[in-house]
């Protein structure tokens, strides 16, 4: 790998693509499928850093006869034979021969350029804010989409994708500090979620705030941050609650968890921002948008750079060309953008059969409760019932027993 290969801005904006999407700025989570990516997170990193380029350059050299870099090498080597033996190069007919080579030889740069180009359109056209959309795009504001005979086809956008609703995840939200010496966790103490489609109630949406009767504990080796996500005032912003929370937790937090916690994470509209505010958004925007699973990406996603290839790489008016050699060029481009894009997709594919693999294994029920009226409950057990400390303080938070008037 070249340093001037790294700089190529088509390279820079594929490698940022890639990043996005396999998520590599999440490796401090420690919850539910960022822990199996964090295992392939190296190899990803090797392949986008180390393999990407050595192969398309392989890919390309096989496949043209005339590498420029390779007769510039070979052209300097004897121009500087011939100069230190005291002879004119010029005057050397395999100097002229080789100069010739120079103007009919591929650009192998070049054409690389194209082709990381092109799987930089490819992947940020198909994927947006976690999820992969088909975005079949046939010309300009013109879509294309599956068509096998049917009498009527009914299409969207997610129809062969699980949808998942923000709610099964709540609970989930750790992440490490200290080279991972230290977990920090997210934890839920009062939610609730809308239950058969009903709304919030009018005027009100759930956000996630700071659980103020107890903001945070250390639990078994672990920071237990405490929130509540129920239905509150639409004027209030869920920003304004977190930012309300990061000021109380940044003046509670133990002694060890301070300094990792409030270092410096900045982005560019906010050079000032801390490790702790990142996670605060990170934590409350995962759990405010649904999103999906695919039934099958690596199937989708392949036809989809097949599609990709014929529509937008690889044009009919090519094929009468008489220019071969830029066919030829052509063609390589192709066979690059397909093997490249396809060990891609291998690992994507390999990442999103198995989130489909735990949505989709049966669940086991962990914990049974029950609620019963007192006409179901025998009398001789009113007074154990009513010796219970915890039954009758949620019997006054419920019911307000404690302002019932006797008689």
């Amino acid at each position: 790998m070249t340093n001037k290969t790294n700089e190529n801005p088509n390279y820079k904006k594929l490698i940022a693509i890639l990043e996005e999407v396999f998520q590599l700025n999440q490796a401090d989570l420690d919850f539910g499928i960022y822990r199996i990516m964090n295992h392939r997170r190296d190899r990803i990193t090797r392949f986008m850093q180390q393999d990407l380029i050595p192969q398309v350059k392989t890919i390309l050299r096989d496949e043209l006869s005339e590498d420029k870099g390779d007769v510039q090498e070979e052209l300097d080597k004897l121009v500087k034979t011939l100069t230190d033996a005291g002879m004119n190069p010029d005057d050397s007919p395999k100097v002229t021969e080789l100069r010739a080579k120079l103007t009919g030889a591929t650009d192998i740069e070049a054409e690389e350029n194209q082709v990381f180009g092109y799987l930089a359109a490819f992947f940020r056209r198909y994927y947006d804010g976690g999820d992969f959309i088909s975005l079949r795009r046939y010309k300009k504001d013109t879509y294309a989409i599956p068509y096998e005979g049917e009498e009527v086809k009914l299409h969207w956008a997610n129809h062969d994708q699980y949808y998942i609703k923000t709610s099964e995840y709540l609970k989930n939200y750790a992440f490490k500090i200290n080279d991972g010496a230290q977990t920090v966790r997210f934890v839920l103490k009062e939610a609730g979620t809308e239950q058969n489609n009903n709304k919030a109630a009018a005027g009100k949406e759930r956000r996630f705030a700071l659980y103020t009767e107890e903001p945070l504990t250390v639990t078994d080796g672990e920071l237990h941050l405490h929130f509540t996500y129920e239905p509150t005032d639409k004027k209030t912003k869920q920003g304004d609650l977190l930012q309300a929370a990061f000021d109380t937790l940044k003046t509670q937090l133990p002694a060890p968890y301070q300094t990792p916690l409030l270092q410096r994470s900045p982005t560019p509209k906010n050079p000032e921002r801390t490790l702790l505010e990142k996670h605060l958004r990170d934590y409350t925007a995962r759990n405010t948008f649904d999103y999906f699973i695919h039934k099958d990406l690596g199937g989708f996603l392949r036809r989809e750079l097949d599609f990709f290839i014929k529509n937008e790489v690889l044009h009919l008016d090519d094929i009468g060309t008489r220019d071969t050699a830029g066919f030829v060029r052509q063609l390589s481009k192709i066979r690059a953008l397909k093997e490249i894009g396809g060990k891609v997709i291998d690992f994507l594919a390999q990442l999103e059969n198995f989130q489909k693999k735990l949505w989709l294994k049966k669940k086991f029920v962990t914990d049974v409760q029950y609620c019963l009226t007192l006409d179901r409950v025998p009398e001789s057990l009113y007074a154990e019932i009513a010796a219970n400390d915890a039954q009758r303080e949620e019997w006054k938070r419920l019911f307000h027993i404690q302002d019932i008037k006797k008689d």
